[in-house]
């Protein structure tokens, strides 16, 4: 295995492509106890279209959530139930461009890990199973989609999206769930849960070596071809610039979008990543003069945030809270935004804002999960996470004020609300 050691943020990675295609991370913890493994493979809500054996299939919305929820289905029982019995932690979890699986234990480390990869790796759906779930989940969507902070999200996406995946629900809908079969989800599984299109992240108190063969050992040795997919041209305009919802809810809730410019995988993904927080920080922060500002008049209260994203094709910066004014918030925002631009951010709040950053991104290493979760992004976006600090050095004022200005204007806006039912 290649080593790499990081001298900034004291880690070592010890990483291995095996033949069948499966990317290994290994990060030692021998101080710790406990171990954590992160099984996971490129496929999330948003992979609904894509090329199978020559040919384009279109599934219904909802499938990779649904496939998860499936997977820990074995002729044998349970693997859920398995590895709880043997003293492990387990879940897993489907994104917009990512479905995870994972546990932590602090003993049986390795019969454990050979459960995981089984399990994910060899699928057993029935036609039977597969109706039972659809009930099960077809609750859990209709809980979801009575939540209004669902709603503010998803309706925000769609004004700012008409054709690409990222404004359907990772859940999809009660109709969308219904198409799917036993057949269905054993095409998404050969699909995507190939070796070549995984990756295998552990952190903790284990050998490197040992996971890898391990691994060798358990999964298949064919690493399945590259599949290509279809996530829907976007236009750079958006659908529509508002959408009101009214619900059970003691206060007008609200998030307001913009539509920012997608990047291309690489360190450049990594670079706009670091961006795009820091812009969100500088304009939204609990420290920044907008938030203090909009504060002091009663416009907002703490539920008042915002957070920078990407996905594949798509990137989107958002904010809200509880508002009894929503048009006025987002019209200060957008002031605001002009503002820095044409004044300029102030140097001193600039670099303590800088500061903060770096260390919040420091102290995601403290965390087991944010280490595997983190490798495994900047795997499946072309960069290397640990690199962090080097990239951060190349980050300058003017690329903070140049993403304000390019991304954050009128044109790029929407306002998603939810208003109290008369």
């Amino acid at each position: 295995m290649r080593q790499s050691f990081y001298e900034r943020i004291g880690e070592s990675v010890y990483r291995e492509v095996l033949p069948n295609g499966l990317q290994i991370c290994v990060v030692p913890k021998p101080e710790h106890a406990k171990s954590y493994a992160f099984f996971a493979t490129r496929y999330g809500g948003m992979d609904t279209r894509f090329q199978l054996d020559g040919k384009w299939l279109d599934t219904p919305a909802g499938i990779a959530h649904y496939l998860e929820h499936k997977m820990f289905d074995t002729k044998e029982g349970n693997a859920l139930q398995e590895l709880a019995k043997n003293g492990a932690e387990p879940n897993a979890f489907t994104a917009n461009a990512m479905t995870g699986y994972y546990f932590d234990s602090t003993a049986h480390f390795e019969e454990n890990l050979e459960i995981l990869l089984s399990f994910v790796s060899v699928p057993y759906f029935t036609d039977e199973s597969v109706e039972k779930e659809q009930g099960i989940i077809g609750q859990e969507i209709r809980m979801i989609e009575d939540n209004p902070d669902w709603q503010l999200y998803t309706r925000m996406m769609k004004a700012l999206y008409s054709n690409s995946t990222a404004r359907t629900s990772i859940a999809g809908t009660v109709e969308s769930i219904r198409k799917i079969t036993a057949r269905t989800l054993y095409d998404c599984h050969k699909a995507f849960y190939t070796p070549s299109n995984m990756i295998l992240t552990v952190v903790g108190n284990v050998d490197p070596i040992h996971v890898a063969d391990l691994a060798r050992r358990i999964l298949p040795r064919e690493g399945g071809a590259a599949v290509p997919r279809d996530y829907g041209r976007e236009p750079a305009e958006v659908v529509k610039k508002e959408t009101k919802m009214a619900m059970e809810v003691a206060m007008p809730q609200f998030l307001t979008g913009y539509k920012c410019t997608p990047v291309e995988n690489g360190e450049t993904f990594l670079r706009t990543n670091l961006i795009g927080d820091m812009a969100c920080d500088l304009l939204l922060g609990e420290s920044s003069p907008l938030y203090l500002r909009l504060y002091d008049q009663g416009l907002i209260n703490t539920s008042f945030g915002g957070a920078f994203e990407m996905m594949p094709g798509v990137a989107y910066l958002y904010a809200g809270g509880d508002s009894k004014d929503a048009r006025r918030v987002a019209e200060e925002i957008q002031k605001e935004a002009e503002r820095l631009v044409s004044d300029g951010i102030e140097e001193e709040f600039y670099q303590r804002v800088r500061r903060a950053s770096f260390g919040e991104n420091l102290r995601g290493l403290n965390s087991f999960e944010n280490i595997a979760v983190s490798l495994t992004e900047g795997y499946f976006h072309g960069y290397d996470p640990f690199r962090f600090p080097q990239v951060f050095d190349t980050i300058t004022k003017d690329d903070i004020t140049a993403f304000l200005r390019d991304n954050l204007t009128a044109d790029r806006a929407v306002l998603s609300e939810i208003v109290p039912r008369e």
